[in-house]
């Protein structure tokens, strides 16, 4: 069964948007940093160590494709944001301390949020251009 699992997430990730796949990687992160969570409350540091650096890998990987030429200011303060959640999981995994994951669970939760109605905002706008841009392609019909 795990194999079929691993296809078909394989094949999920092969067929998504760019746009699917950020959203899948904020998933992602949000799932390994509540992992983390869970793992300090039940005294786990192996499941709490390997959430947090899967959830740094993840805004670690943010960070590194923040286009600075294109996005600007947005993309420098994005990349303030992603620091200032790197830094929180370091001190989370030092200092075994929930406060700073759960900081960096609601930025994460926020951000995706964010991204996912930006996305909605856009799908809706190119929507609306094909339509009249069909529009205004439509050859008129002659009455009769």
């Amino acid at each position: 069964m795990n194999a079929y699992m691993n296809n078909y997430h394989h094949n999920q990730i092969d067929t998504a948007s760019r746009e699917q796949i950020l959203i899948m990687l904020y998933d992602g992160a949000i799932r390994f940093t509540r992992q983390a969570i869970n793992a300090i409350e039940t005294g786990d540091q192996n499941g709490k160590t390997h959430g947090i650096q899967k959830a740094m890998a993840i805004i670690s990987e943010f960070r590194n494709t923040l286009d600075h030429n294109i996005g600007g200011e947005i993309a420098a303060n994005l990349d303030a944001l992603y620091e200032f959640m790197i830094s929180s999981l370091t001190q989370a995994n030092l200092k075994n301390d929930l406060e700073p994951l759960q900081v960096v669970d609601n930025l994460l939760s926020d951000l995706r949020e964010t991204w996912n109605e930006a996305i909605q905002i856009a799908r809706k706008e190119q929507r609306a251009q094909v339509q009249v841009a069909k529009s205004d392609h439509m050859p008129l019909r002659a009455s009769l």
